[in-house]
């Protein structure tokens, strides 16, 4: 089968969305599926505002319309809804060729956290672009509900999973830091919410594995914090392995495919509410929750820290 996936995310882009299409595309071949990208590969592009290093894709019908015509699908999917994926809705449309989207970015939450444009206007775009779709697939079953509570029709499952050869407990990196280590992986940014990480009185270490435009103005702010980069691969999983506590603090994500992998990895996990439920269903069934309320973290954390220190103080 030939399945054309658009999507405006896309490599050297690191993030969930990249991270999923790519190991989508790795599994689909041994499934006898044959996928094509359509990417921002080869359009003019601009730099997005407020977030340096981001650039979107300015596309033209008729290369849109090229590279579906030689791509020739049997099946057509939009992952994401920038410019790649509304010029190919478009096509779709014109051409009454039935095709499915995803929702895997909260862009209203993102766009309200950098310009405070209402979260309802961002809303009601997205119905409008999802409504056109044959189904619109969603992670997780708390996604779905929420969605449908705000006008979302035709919702479906995409669900994720676990590179269990990869994320292992095993080989954990060497951190000469002081235990507990909270850790946190992903993108620096407004939107991930770290300075509310950042920000708490806590044992030990606190460290970011990561990069992006909010990193330098957070290593300066939180001295004592380790900034140790971008991770990928073997080194990534061992770093996180070396963690006693693994925390998510975003309320943006609608996933947080990092979530996942870490609770494979027998990590202890602090994040918000949806998050922690999201993660369940690797090795490690629960763990803390983090309420939208700063100030309720701090006794969370504070209790999972001495659970932490009681387990080493025991090895």
């Amino acid at each position: 089968m030939r399945i054309l996936i658009a999507t405006d995310a896309w490599r050297p882009q690191v993030n969930g969305v990249v991270r999923t299409l790519t190991s989508l595309a790795h599994a689909a071949a041994h499934l006898g599926a044959e996928i094509t990208f359509l990417t921002p590969e080869g359009f003019p592009s601009i730099g997005v505002p407020t977030y340096p290093g981001l650039r979107v894709a300015l596309p033209n019908r008729r290369e849109i319309a090229r590279r579906i015509e030689a791509a020739a699908p049997e099946a057509i999917h939009i992952a994401t809804e920038g410019p790649i994926g509304w010029a190919v809705r478009g096509f779709c449309r014109r051409h009454k060729l039935a095709f499915t989207t995803s929702y895997t970015t909260r862009f209203p939450e993102y766009v309200s956290v950098r310009t405070g444009i209402p979260t309802s206007v961002g809303y009601a775009v997205l119905r409008h672009f999802h409504d056109a779709a044959a189904m619109t697939m969603v992670a997780t079953n708390s996604l779905k509900q929420e969605l449908a509570a705000r006008g979302f029709g035709k919702l479906g499952f995409w669900t994720r999973g676990v590179d269990t050869e990869l994320f292992h407990p095993n080989d954990p990196a060497k951190l000469d830091l002081p235990r507990p280590i909270f850790m946190t992986v992903g993108r620096v940014a407004v939107e991930k919410n770290l300075e509310a990480f950042l920000a708490l009185d806590l044992p030990g270490s606190k460290v970011v594995v990561g990069d992006g435009p909010q990193k330098a103005e957070l290593d300066r702010r939180f001295p004592l914090a380790k900034f140790l980069g971008e991770k990928t691969g073997a080194d990534l999983t061992s770093h996180v392995a070396a963690a006693d506590v693994f925390v998510f603090p975003s309320l943006t994500d609608t996933f947080g495919v990092v979530c996942k992998a870490v609770h494979w990895q027998s990590v202890g996990f602090a994040a918000e509410p949806l998050a922690a439920a999201r993660a369940r269903g690797g090795r490690r069934q629960s763990g803390p929750r983090l309420e939208h309320d700063p100030d309720k973290w701090r006794p969370v954390f504070r209790n999972q820290s001495n659970r932490t220190i009681n387990q080493i103080t025991r090895r």
